[in-house]
């Protein structure tokens, strides 16, 4: 595979079994490029054989060193100084625990106090360049694992691993009543109510949706699960739960607050499994469960609510 130089640079040394082969085929083949980054690359001019730019139909020959820059783009966010708990970092990507009641990234409503706009503080502050580029997102009240990568190599690889499933999402959240079962699997279709409403539900329409859940304590009137999605859809936890009868302690938008147990909806993104996009070796990252969360099962255990 290739040999990493610098987050923007992707290496192959052709081998004696890839003699004659055309250099088309050496970065879809064996540097995993996509037609879309490749085309890019072409017009950037940013695809060298021995520091030369040579056609893509060219074949090569043992020895030969190709090489692949990803220019660095622009963020045009405004840099703010809000705090970023960095979990793992290299070269290709960076992982943090995001903290809850801040969006992700800037929208109509929300045009700062972002993690983007954390982040291009946090890049300036350690002396990197790269675009911002979200793996995953979670929503404002979501607290937990963020996934974001260096450059679109990584954005790339990751992008495929998050659509065949690869990457093992697990969470945990907090639920009203006693979930009887230890295990469970819902396997429902989630859609729009309506067209331009945020709100989501099962609906036989919707995409299909599945969530497993093992729960790991039960209280008086409330269950602590750990969730592990195989699909991806908007709220999709938050849905499920309510579907079955128990939703999340704090979700505004599928269950009610109470602001004595907690502000928000109980959910935490607890880990990551995947691969890193260069090496291919399996990565395993988890984020602690915060405060507010911790809080709140004090709260269930001592007043048994």
């Amino acid at each position: 595979m290739t040999n990493e130089i610098s987050s923007n640079t992707l290496i192959y040394k052709i081998q004696d079994i890839d003699t004659g082969i055309e250099l088309r085929e050496v970065l879809y083949e064996k540097m995993k490029l996509s037609g879309r980054l490749i085309r890019k690359l072409k017009r950037d001019k940013t695809i060298f054989v021995n520091d030369n730019n040579i056609s893509l139909n060219s074949r090569l020959r043992k020895g030969d060193i190709v090489k692949v820059v990803m220019i660095d783009e622009i963020n045009k966010f405004e840099e703010q100084d809000i705090p970023i708990e960095v979990v793992y970092e290299d070269m290709d990507l960076l992982i943090i625990n995001k903290q809850p009641g801040i969006v992700v990234h800037p929208t109509k409503g929300h045009p700062d106090n972002t993690i983007a706009n954390g982040l291009v503080n946090y890049i300036n502050k350690t002396r990197q360049s790269f675009k911002i580029r979200f793996i995953n997102r979670l929503d404002r009240d979501t607290s937990g694992l963020l996934m974001i990568a260096k450059n679109p190599f990584a954005q790339q690889e990751l992008s495929n691993q998050m659509i065949k499933n690869v990457v093992e999402k697990k969470y945990l959240a907090v639920v009203y009543g006693i979930i009887e079962k230890d295990y469970g699997i819902i396997d429902e279709p989630i859609g729009r109510t309506e067209k331009d409403s945020i709100h989501r539900k099962v609906i036989e329409s919707g995409q299909r949706s599945i969530t497993h859940y093992e729960v790991v304590e039960r209280y008086k009137n409330a269950s602590l699960v750990r969730l592990t999605l195989e699909t991806g859809r908007t709220h999709q936890i938050r849905v499920h739960m309510k579907h079955i009868g128990h939703p999340l302690i704090g979700d505004e938008l599928y269950g009610y607050v109470d602001n004595e147990l907690i502000d928000r909806q109980a959910l935490h993104s607890e880990t990551l499994k995947f691969y890193q996009p260069r090496t291919g070796e399996e990565k395993f990252v988890k984020a602690e469960i915060p405060e507010d969360i911790k809080n709140l099962i004090t709260k269930l255990k001592n007043h048994g609510r």
